[in-house]
């Protein structure tokens, strides 16, 4: 191991800018763009240099929580460039049990362990931060992401749509002295200035207008009871129900099922019912479960149900929409379109999040977790809607909302995704744009070395990283080209 550390080392270039460029596209609305593609203007990725390194250190084990105290080394031009104390811990659920490369949140810390909001490679200043592998298990042939970059381009063009998407950059880990090969260093999502900029709620926020806003919300399995953390995938696969967990406490469940049928079975009662497929959770992550007031839960959760409402009551004959008074509709569109881009199975029923800001309607996003996308599970044929995921897998407990299925319903909805779909196209959203910047990815990543280290770190299974990057760009063009046809014919 150290052969290969001394190899990264010796062979770090001057490390530029080029290839982060990328992280500033969202501030920039797509209507002010030029019709040119920014992907498509930019400078190669590879011409950057070597990637970023990272070494960890712990005095005791990482665990899942809580966060144990180590120190963070920023490697960059073979200099120590930036060190700072941390607090360290595994993270992920599904994707912590089945992979051999964990992800890590961590913290900045300050002398008396207190988060210290401080920049990371250029991004705005906080304390909260994640490093992201991807899954990976020799012994059950199990990977995910062979290509190392599904959340990086569905970031990446999620921001260019003008959408917040955490920062993303790459860079190589270690940790105790062992090199763990090509992360992505990302924000955590959070309510912040510079990431889910939405108004502050304190426990005084009680009535209107303060309590309008904002508020956080995550369609998501939940952390609470025991689950098993050592089986394997099959497992998982014939117990469901091992995740399906909730509690009033932290999380609220809709009126409706996935059908838009009002829900007669009680909530939070295990064991499960049989109607547990049928539901839909909804997780406080601002305000905290632990610090969220009881009439800032009322006002959440009556805005929810008065939409869903709404929207099941809509006849869809009139200019008038009902639901239209409660969401964003351009967030909910550009939320579809890059879920559907990137064939995110979990786009719409976990890592879902949603945001509330004060006086202002409901809002999807940002986008999160595509560890499974690119249909690389095959889940739902690649000529359907993801948001049809409920025809195909019937005993999964987190099912899709009938939101989707019902606004895809909607003749307003139906134009303002055709015209949004249109202006993408001949930019951002271009078949050449989307394949240059999968294309300048791969390239950044095999130049510098990084792919063939990953892959000597974690070997076991079969990776052609060049068929790899083809059959991402095969399958990234022929989804494009088949929603065209389906959001031409509206």
């Amino acid at each position: 191991m150290q052969e290969i550390k001394t190899k990264l080392f010796n062979s770090i270039k001057k490390f530029g800018l080029i290839v982060y460029f990328f992280s500033f596209i969202g501030l920039i609305s797509c209507r002010d763009k030029d019709v040119e593609s920014l992907v498509e203007t930019m400078p190669p990725i590879n011409d950057s240099g070597e990637l970023p390194y990272l070494r960890i250190t712990t005095l005791s084990s990482i665990k899942n929580e809580p966060k144990v105290s180590g120190n963070l080394i920023l490697f960059n031009n073979n200099e120590n460039v930036f060190s700072t104390q941390i607090g360290i811990e595994y993270r992920g659920s599904t994707s912590f049990r089945l992979s051999d490369k964990k992800s890590f949140g961590f913290e900045i810390w300050d002398e008396q362990n207190a988060g210290l909001d401080t920049s990371i490679l250029g991004f705005p200043e906080e304390e909260d931060w994640i490093l992201t592998g991807h899954v990976f298990n020799a012994s059950e042939n199990i990977i995910f992401d062979p290509s190392l970059m599904h959340h990086y381009i569905g970031y990446t063009l999620y921001r260019s749509m003008g959408r917040y998407a955490s920062r993303t950059k790459y860079v190589e880990l270690e940790v105790n002295d062992d090199y763990l090969g090509a992360y992505l260093l990302m924000e955590k999502l959070k309510r912040d200035k510079n990431r889910i900029d939405i108004a502050k709620l304190s426990a005084e926020d009680n009535t209107l207008p303060e309590v309008s806003g904002g508020y956080i919300l995550k369609i998501d399995k939940t952390t609470g009871g025991d689950v098993a953390t050592d089986q394997s995938l099959s497992y998982y696969e014939e117990n469901w129900d091992d995740d399906a967990r909730y509690s009033e406490e932290i999380s609220f469940r809709s009126k409706y099922d996935i059908n838009g049928d009002l829900l007669s079975d009680p909530a939070f009662d295990p064991p499960y019912h049989s109607n547990q497929y049928l539901e839909t959770y909804f997780l406080y992550e601002y305000p905290k479960a632990d610090q969220i007031t009881s009439q800032q839960k009322e006002y959440i959760q009556k805005y929810i149900e008065e939409f869903e409402t709404a929207l099941l009551n809509d006849d869809f004959s009139s200019d008038d929409r009902l639901y239209i008074d409660y969401i964003d509709l351009n967030s909910f569109i550009d939320f579809f379109i890059i879920n559907e881009i990137t064939s995110n199975v979990d786009g719409y029923r976990l890592s879902t999040y949603l945001h509330k800001d004060r006086n202002e309607k409901l809002k999807m996003g940002p986008i999160w977790d595509l560890n499974i996308g690119y249909n690389r599970q095959g889940r739902v044929p690649t000529t359907d809607w993801m948001v049809n995921y409920n025809k195909y897998v019937e005993t999964d407990p987190w099912m899709v909302p009938f939101w989707w299925p019902r606004l895809l319903q909607d003749p307003i909805f139906q134009h303002q995704l055709k015209i949004r779909w249109e202006l993408l196209r001949s930019s951002e959203l271009s078949n050449s744009s989307v394949s240059n910047l999968v294309q300048n990815t791969a390239d950044y990543l095999i130049e510098n070395g990084t792919v063939d280290r990953n892959y000597k770190r974690w070997s076991g299974v079969d990776v052609d990283y060049p068929s790899v990057i083809d059959d991402l760009k095969t399958h990234l063009e022929q989804r494009l080209d088949w929603m065209d046809l389906q959001i031409n014919a509206f």
